[in-house]
């Protein structure tokens, strides 16, 4: 494993789909690449994740499936192999519970909760993660709402994209276009402003986004104009609704000491060592 791509495309290659389209991987599988000889040893592991799940009142058979395989054991005769079929939480807490003395472990507990989180996570888990990672995950998806919504306001016919995100910003920050919330934060010329915020703040930014290409959708919206003051308007009830639940408006909320970007080198730096 030479560096984290492959490591991910390791991760990739062992994932399994079930028939109603739902992502796993085996233990004994896993068990391989995070580099454990003895399959007694890592269902040590396996039990301490198990626990960790269930101290969190998260149900336990929904994560480590208990199946039984039969395998060639040598002239022709088979026997029952005891294995598991993990969900991704199931891998990233046998990931946090691994020994911390393998490189490869780093790697796990990075691809499984933060980098490469495709499936939708419960209130539960979400609230197990750290700060970091719930940037992360809020990053990935605020990146994919971004992308959704820029098809349905090309679709309603902007093309001033700075214009149209702009107004929602001006919404949702009290008139504080991009530039304004850049500067404030004090980042440099074009540095991503979603990549410094804190994982309450891009929430808000998420909700804002989504929102808004379902409001452009459902009215119809088909001009440039509209657009943009559908945007504003979201960002605006959004922020209202932050005010009336008692909560920060995000210009108050404070911006991370290292933006996402810095992370993800930083974690890559300690994987290549």
């Amino acid at each position: 494993m030479k560096d984290l791509e492959n490591n991910n495309q390791t991760f990739e290659s062992i994932k399994h789909i079930d028939e109603n389209g739902v992502e796993f991987w085996y233990a004994r599988e896993l068990q391989i690449v995070l580099n454990y000889k003895e399959w007694r040893k890592f269902e040590n592991v396996i039990n301490k994740a198990k626990e960790a799940c269930k101290n969190t009142d998260i149900s336990v058979l929904e994560h480590f499936v208990d199946v039984d395989k039969m395998v060639q054991i040598g002239s022709g005769a088979k026997r029952k192999q005891k294995d598991y079929k993990l969900t991704r939480y199931a891998c990233y807490l046998i990931a946090q519970n691994g020994d911390s003395r393998k490189k490869v472990i780093a790697l796990a507990q990075t691809y499984f909760a933060v980098q490469t989180r495709k499936q939708e996570i419960s209130e539960k888990e979400y609230s197990m993660l750290t700060e970091d990672e719930k940037r992360f995950y809020q990053r990935d998806l605020t990146r994919k709402g971004n992308y959704s919504l820029n098809q349905a306001a090309k679709n309603a016919g902007v093309k001033n994209f700075d214009k149209f995100h702009n107004a929602g910003y001006k919404g949702l920050y009290n008139g504080e276009t991009t530039d304004d919330i850049a500067k404030r934060k004090g980042l440099r010329y074009r540095e991503d402003i979603l990549d410094n915020m804190g994982s309450e703040e891009l929430a808000a930014n998420l909700f804002r986004i989504t929102q808004t290409e379902s409001r452009l959708k459902r009215d119809n919206v088909d001009t440039e104009k509209e657009a943009c003051d559908t945007h504003n308007k979201i960002g605006k009830i959004v922020r209202n609704a932050i005010k009336e639940a008692g909560g920060t408006m995000p210009e108050e909320l404070p911006t991370p000491e290292k933006s996402l970007k810095q992370l993800e080198k930083e974690n890559k730096k300690m994987l290549r060592k």
